[in-house]
């Protein structure tokens, strides 16, 4: 009998278990995005702008689950997160909580977070299937996911306030440097991520 055949006459016996490690695995990379985003929306905010909303680090949590675990993980972390905010622990923006948050002046960006993390892993996926995923590669993916969470969350104000587009825009502004530099570091802590784990993405 050769390698390859001895290879074969093992894989299915052994294709069970692989599965049952590949899920426990997801499960677990799963909640530990969900907890990263957790963490990263309790760091102390900075008021900005007239909208009331604070600068956290949410963003920057919501976005590398995208890029780092590919689509589907990273849209069921953000989704989990948003659960469990939903669900009464006190881990959004300002230690809130609960339903009355999906309401609130911030209501179209934590809506928009599980969209943002899946455009943005739907990209940096489709790319990384033909060439290496370099951090500018993963930069270029993530900004449409960026740009979908500020226009939700220009959305979620104008409601909120009832006002016009461009007082919404105005509102929104000071968030734009902030974010771009959240995703430069994204993109650069994904690129050495899929550098030393090159099968992670595939699949995401």
């Amino acid at each position: 009998m050769t390698m390859a055949e001895t290879a074969d006459s093992t894989t299915p016996a052994d294709a069970p278990a692989r599965r049952r490690r590949s899920t426990t695995t997801d499960i677990a990379l799963i909640a530990a995005f969900t907890a990263l985003i957790a963490a990263c929306a309790l760091v102390i905010g900075i008021p900005v702008g007239g909208g009331g909303v604070d600068i956290t680090l949410q963003t920057f949590g919501v976005m590398l689950a995208g890029a780092v675990l590919g689509p589907v993980r990273g849209f069921l972390s953000v989704a989990l997160y948003l659960l469990l905010g939903a669900a009464g622990l006190p881990i959004f923006a300002g230690h809130s909580s609960g339903l009355g948050s999906f309401t609130s002046v911030s209501a179209g960006y934590l809506w928009s977070f599980p969209i943002a993390a899946l455009l943005a892993g739907l990209l940096v996926q489709y790319v990384g299937r033909s060439r290496r995923t370099s951090a500018l590669v993963v930069f270029l993916c993530a900004v449409p996911g960026m740009i979908v969470n500020h226009l939700a969350g220009v959305y979620g104000m104008k409601l909120f306030f009832d006002t016009d587009w461009r007082t919404a825009f105005e509102y929104d502004a000071p968030f734009w440097l902030g974010d771009v530099v959240k995703i430069l570091v994204v993109a650069l802590v994904a690129a050495e991520v899929h550098k030393a784990f090159p099968h992670l993405l595939r699949r995401g």
